[in-house]
């Protein structure tokens, strides 16, 4: 293992940054593991060492906040496992009592998962927006998108793991088999156990996607109506996102609308100031390909989006999926990728997102009138998610997922986004709000027993049962100060 782990300037300075652009934090090491066997011998070596160090695990580095860095202690480059491997991480494989599946390293991104299981005509069912992120990284979240309120979310469609615990044990866990671990890893921010391989669950895949998007100025009719069609069968995605003259029809998520369209779209600002755009996809292939138009008009029937607005796209599986790409890559040629990201992501019960609505769509962000980049709303059913994970939810049926993908355009005013983000944060804890934190990031333990509420002893409990000495994932700022 030692001569995997680099001590030089150009790896732990690549190492002590991560996409937020808002934390440093330099470690001691970082470890380009060529095996599975090199985690486990660097977490066993803190382990027994009478001055444990702390080690986390990285992925994309996509986290906002510092969370996958370890301060004076070791990174491990999960990607380097890809670099050395002579085998593909990734395994399709079928059994009478799991049905199709892929057993896939940690270290995988999902863009890879999705092209090696079409190879066989299946695909995962639930995603992230943006594919190229690890598996491990998702999964130690929890994984959603438009996908969620059917399938749940990505935490809720593993079937097993293989996990390196903070003692530096290599331990295969499941429903049935070392469940506690197996539950605690699974949006359990990296703080349990490092994950080296997930049974991810697969159905067979369609070839192409129907893609709808619909206009509305009246918030209460939009978020009826995507409560609406999660309801019902039928659509196989559902989103929804605000159009402002910060925030505009097209930006890096999605070139969705045409020339012409945009025209119209911004006209409508003109008048409402804030335009709800309702966005659903409907799979198709070569069987429902002369139905699927039909379905779509019945499923839409009774909607109450603007009359003519709208607007229709045909798209391939993997374009519709990998739709975050096109846009990051034309953001990276400009040099507008790596600028800072004080992104703020809440899930909020639905008793408060009329409030919620009129306290900071309509007046904090659209009076503040700051570039800000793409605002994502919408609805998650609880049903989906199993309350014996350690990810956190609103205890309400329906919630909403709330994605404030904030930009700082020059980086000189990300201070200016990250105080309008504690506005937000401040509002919803006074007006009794009940809203989570996804990709959590608290400065005090007081704030992390609140974010955790019910599920704080247990957590405890666990860390003291997997991680006993505060070895992984100090970045996160729950057991360590950082």
């Amino acid at each position: 293992m030692a001569n995997r782990l680099h001590i030089d300037s150009n790896a732990t300075k690549l190492a002590s940054t991560d996409f937020g652009k808002l934390v440093q934090a330099n470690p001691i090491a970082v470890l380009y593991p060529s095996s599975i066997n090199d985690i486990v011998s660097l977490v066993k070596s803190s382990y027994n060492s009478p001055n444990p160090f702390t080690v986390a695990a990285r992925g994309r580095g996509h986290s906002l906040r510092g969370q996958a860095m370890a301060k004076n202690g070791v990174v491990v480059e999960m990607s380097s496992l890809k670099l050395s491997s002579n085998e593909s991480g990734i395994r399709v494989s079928q059994n009478p009592s799991l049905g199709f599946y892929a057993d896939v390293g940690g270290e995988q991104l999902w863009i890879d998962v999705l092209r090696a299981t079409l190879e066989h005509g299946l695909a995962p069912v639930s995603w992230t927006d943006y594919l190229y992120l690890t598996v491990g990284g998702t999964l130690s979240n929890a994984g959603v998108s438009g996908q969620s309120f059917l399938y749940g979310p990505q935490i809720s469609n593993v079937y097993e793991m293989d996990v390196i615990t903070g003692k530096g044990d290599l331990v295969r866990c499941s429903k049935h088999m070392n469940s506690d671990l197996f539950y605690a890893v699974l949006g359990g921010l990296g703080q349990f156990g490092i994950i080296t391989r997930a049974r991810i669950a697969l159905e067979v895949a369609p070839n192409r996607v129907k893609w709808v998007r619909m206009l509305y100025h009246d918030f209460t009719a939009f978020t009826r109506d995507q409560e609406h069609l999660i309801s019902i069968n039928g659509l196989d995605y559902v989103e929804g996102s605000l159009i402002m003259h910060q925030s505009p029809p097209n930006n890096w998520r999605a070139s969705f609308f045409s020339p012409s369209d945009q025209l119209k779209i911004n006209s409508l600002l003109t008048k409402h100031g804030i335009i709800y755009c309702l966005e659903v996809v409907k799979y198709y292939d070569d069987l429902t390909i002369d139905t699927v138009d039909e379905e779509i008009r019945q499923l839409v029937k009774g909607l109450r989006f603007i009359p003519g607005m709208m607007f229709k796209k045909d798209d391939s599986l993997v374009g519709f999926l990998n739709r975050v790409r096109s846009g990051e890559l034309k953001l990276r040629e400009k040099g507008m990728w790596e600028v800072a990201h004080p992104w703020l992501n809440l899930f909020v019960g639905k008793s408060g997102i009329m409030e919620f609505n009129a306290a900071v769509f309509a007046d904090i962000l659209h009076k503040q009138n700051h570039t800000i980049g793409p605002i994502l709303l919408y609805p998650l059913t609880r049903h989906k998610w199993d309350d014996r994970m350690s990810a956190v939810i609103p205890e309400e049926d329906t919630f909403y997922s709330i994605g404030l993908l904030l930009s700082s355009v020059d980086n000189g005013n990300w201070e200016v986004l990250e105080d309008q983000n504690k506005q937000i944060l401040d509002f919803c804890d006074k007006a009794g709000i009940k809203a989570k934190q996804y990709l959590p990031h608290y400065r005090t333990k007081e704030d992390w027993m609140n974010h955790f509420g019910s599920k704080w002893d247990t957590f405890q409990q666990r860390k003291a049962q997997f991680d006993p000495k505060f070895i992984l994932s100090p970045g996160q700022r729950i057991f360590n100060s950082v």
